[in-house]
C-alpha cells in the first residue's frame, strides 16, 4: 500500500506556516431554542440554524488560521429533522482541509431533548472560510496535519468538493 499524505492532498508548501492538527481547532457550540428562533410551528428557523453553523465554523477556521477568517460559501444543505422551541442544538466543528488561502470546515448539527439526552440528525454543512489579514486580503492557511485515516478520507473528499466547486464557479452557476 502506499504512503497516505500526512498533510491535506493537493496542498501546496506554504512557506513557514507549521501544519496543525485537526484536535487544535475543533469547536462546539450549544443553543437553547427560545420561541425568537422559530416558526409558527415552533421549530427552529433554518436561517438561525445556518447562522449559528457559520459561527461555528468561523470559530474552527480562526483556531486553525490563527488568523480571521471569513465564509466564502456553504454547500447545499438538507434538513434530517426539526429542533423545536425548549430543546437544545448541539453544533460540532472540524476541520477537513486546508488548501492555500482557504479551509473547508465540517459543521454537524443535533438536535437534543435535554431532560432525556435523546440526540438526533438535524443538519451538516461543509462551510468554506478564507483568512484574511488585518487589512481583509486573502492570507496563506496553515496546512492541516492528518492524523487518522478518518481524517484523511475527509481530507480527500474535500479536495473533490473543492474541484466540484471550482468547476462550478467556473460555468458561472
Amino acid at each position: 500500500m502506499g504512503q497516505v499524505p500526512s498533510t491535506t492532498p493537493g496542498s501546496p508548501r506554504r512557506g513557514r506556516l507549521a501544519p496543525r492538527r485537526v484536535a487544535d481547532s475543533l469547536t462546539t457550540m450549544t443553543e437553547y431554542v427560545l420561541p425568537t428562533h422559530a416558526n409558527v410551528l415552533g421549530n427552529v428557523f433554518g436561517g438561525q440554524i445556518l447562522a449559528w453553523v457559520d459561527l461555528c465554523a468561523a470559530i474552527c477556521a480562526q483556531r486553525h488560521c490563527g488568523h480571521m477568517a471569513i465564509t466564502a460559501g456553504v454547500d447545499e444543505l438538507s434538513f434530517q429533522k426539526p429542533i423545536k422551541v425548549g430543546q437544545v442544538v448541539r453544533l460540532a466543528a472540524r476541520m477537513t482541509a486546508a488548501f492555500n488561502t482557504s479551509v473547508e470546515i465540517l459543521v454537524e448539527v443535533e438536535g437534543e431533548e435535554a431532560t432525556s439526552g435523546a440526540r438526533w440528525p438535524c443538519v451538516t454543512a461543509f462551510v468554506t472560510c478564507v483568512a484574511v489579514d488585518a487589512q481583509s486580503v486573502p492570507t496563506p492557511a496553515p496546512q492541516l496535519e492528518l492524523s487518522t485515516d478518518d481524517e484523511r478520507k475527509l481530507a480527500a473528499a474535500a479536495l473533490l468538493r473543492r474541484e466540484h466547486r471550482i468547476a462550478k464557479r467556473g460555468k458561472g452557476t
